[in-house]
């Protein structure tokens, strides 16, 4: 009788533990969502306090409907189509910026606008960087999540030694009480290996855990970030790789001159289109409306440039993680002695 109301507790004790240490991991993971998805799907075009590529966020969440926001974050296009005010004015604002479709579930989109909401209370209005006071000290990181994780875990492994001290001091009251004799003293090693033989379910669940937790990591680390199959933005030139260095064959440091010292190859200015436009002024398939778009940019009336001059809007189309890097220098000799060709060339030509 006394052995089977052991049983028993222990059963619903275990219960308990694995509830409890669920509970735990999961409440960890919630907690982190909210983040992880802002920083695999948001943080290359958004800040809370500044404009990156797209607007700030602080306080979006207070601007907008939660309706409207799941609307535009999933296709921001299709309320401008439909004529929403909002969507048209914030579209306008930052210079027709294309927002990309976001793959978010409604449940993933509310982790978002509750980290942001989080962040939101937390952020300071946007200013001036200004350096600290003498005396001062920086504030610290919230890291409160954080703590109440581990002190989840604290008690967990506090209430895990509580039952398995209750659980020997039952054991032991049964065999004195049914007279049987108490098992004998083991070693640590023997200690450990029959406990591990005895909870190899236990041992089975916190594996599980971990790898589940591990590969949910794992795949917000991993995952891409703006890559959006057959995304091709209006852009206000219709400007042509294949007609430019693949037809004419003008050699890719002509126009972007940085790319073999630079991070980034950098987007060429009017004038450098000017080059050549100065003298051919139609294109094959366009003819010169396109052209003349680079002269209205930069105030080109056929002879000489004027003082109402406007850059060209180009739109993003990629957005690539720090981590991607690609090696030019097998193609740089290459490229160099093409620049020379082309500009010789040029100049006899002129002269």
């Amino acid at each position: 009788m006394h052995q089977k109301l052991t049983n028993n507790l222990l059963v619903k004790c275990k219960g308990l533990f694995f509830m409890l240490l669920i509970l735990g991991f999961s409440a960890g993971v919630k907690a982190q969502d909210g983040k992880a998805l802002f920083d695999a799907n948001c943080k290359s075009c958004h800040a809370m306090n500044d404009v990156v590529i797209g607007p700030a966020l602080k306080d979006v969440h207070k601007k907008f409907s939660a309706e409207w926001l799941h609307k535009w974050i999933k296709n921001s296009q299709a309320l401008i189509k439909a004529g929403d005010k909002d969507a048209v004015a914030v579209f306008n604002e930052y210079n027709k910026m294309v927002m990309p479709n976001q793959n978010l579930s409604d449940a993933e989109i509310d982790a978002v606008l509750a980290y942001i909401g989080k962040e939101s209370e937390q952020a300071p209005v946007a200013a001036a960087p200004t350096a600290p006071a003498p005396g001062t000290v920086a504030p610290e990181k919230d890291n409160s999540t954080l703590y109440w994780v581990i002190a989840i875990i604290l008690i967990l492994l506090a209430l895990a030694a509580t039952l398995n001290k209750i659980r020997k001091g039952l054991e032991y009251a049964v065999r004195e009480k049914e007279g049987i004799p108490h098992p004998p003293h083991l070693e640590p090693k023997e200690a450990r290996s029959l406990w591990i033989s005895k909870n190899k379910k236990l041992i089975a669940v916190v594996l599980l855990l971990l790898v589940v937790l591990g590969s949910v990591k794992g795949w917000y680390a991993l995952k891409d970030i703006g890559v959006y199959t057959n995304y091709e933005p209006e852009q206000p030139i219709h400007f042509s790789h294949k007609l430019h260095a693949g037809d004419n064959k003008i050699a890719c440091l002509y126009c972007h001159s940085g790319a073999d010292k630079s991070r980034h190859a950098n987007i060429p200015s009017a004038s450098t289109c000017m080059n050549c436009h100065k003298y051919v002024k139609e294109g094959p398939v366009y003819g010169d409306k396109e052209i003349k778009k680079i002269y209205a940019a930069l105030d080109w009336d056929g002879s000489k440039f004027g003082t109402n001059q406007k850059p060209i809007q180009w739109i993003r189309v990629h957005s690539l993680p720090a981590l991607a890097y690609f090696n030019h220098a097998k193609t740089l000799l290459l490229e160099k002695s093409n620049v020379r060709l082309v500009t010789a060339l040029f100049r006899r030509w002129m002269w």
